[in-house]
């Protein structure tokens, strides 16, 4: 088996794992999840105000996801298990090389790659994106399918800090896929510049749909 597709298997068992973890512990409702291509490369971009963020859209996205995840949480028996479902390490605070070579080796397999355009688990609103994504969309040319991830922060009853409430609904909103480049191929610092500008219009605008199709 190659290392791909090993990684790809991996990803599938960590889905399974992942729904069914999500639907004990909460009681997710997922919306669109038919927008994600069939087939093909693909960049799912998630909102990020939960730690449950990641495994909820990997349990529920249709097909197999590999996360970009911060190096900080492969530690202990977390880091065999996370290599071992096909989620990616990442050191946020360098120009990772290693990283982005095994996340475009994913796309260029015709996977799913999945990523927190903002870096940081923070206010979720994709107020502030880095470059990463754009690179990945422009260099790869696979469509990015926004997706937001809408709980019950504000509301009473957590258990530990920055988690949902037990049981509470969490809505999982896909949007349709779009293309970040202008359709030249440039990849100067000018043309990511511009695709992350149209990128953050587009994961904007599909969050605030979200919030009015949820009631969040």
């Amino acid at each position: 088996m190659t290392e791909a597709a090993a990684s790809e298997r991996g990803a599938e068992v960590g889905r399974r794992l992942g729904v069914g973890l999500m639907h004990t512990l909460w009681r997710p409702r997922v919306l669109g999840a038919w927008r994600v291509p069939a087939s093909g490369p693909a960049i799912l971009a998630v909102n990020h105000s939960h730690n449950i963020d990641g495994p909820m859209v990997m349990g529920v996205s249709p097909r197999p996801t590999h996360f970009l995840i911060k190096k900080e949480a492969f530690v202990g028996p977390l880091d065999p298990f996370l290599r071992g479902i096909g989620q990616l390490k990442v050191d946020r605070h360098s120009a990772d090389r290693t990283a982005i070579t095994r996340a475009l080796s994913v796309l260029d397999a015709g996977g799913v790659l999945g990523i927190f355009p903002e870096g940081t688990r923070g206010e979720g609103d994709f107020a502030s994106l880095r470059a990463g994504l754009a690179y990945f969309a422009v260099r790869s040319g696979a469509p990015i399918v926004p997706v937001a991830v809408l709980g019950s922060s504000d509301k009473p009853g957590r258990l530990i800090k920055a988690l949902p409430p037990l049981r509470s609904r969490v809505d999982v909103v896909f949007g349709d896929p779009f293309e970040a480049g202008d359709g030249s191929g440039r990849r100067t610092r000018k043309a990511l510049d511009e695709a992350t500008e149209r990128i953050q219009k587009q994961l904007t605008s599909h969050l605030e749909n979200a919030r009015r199709l949820t009631g969040r």
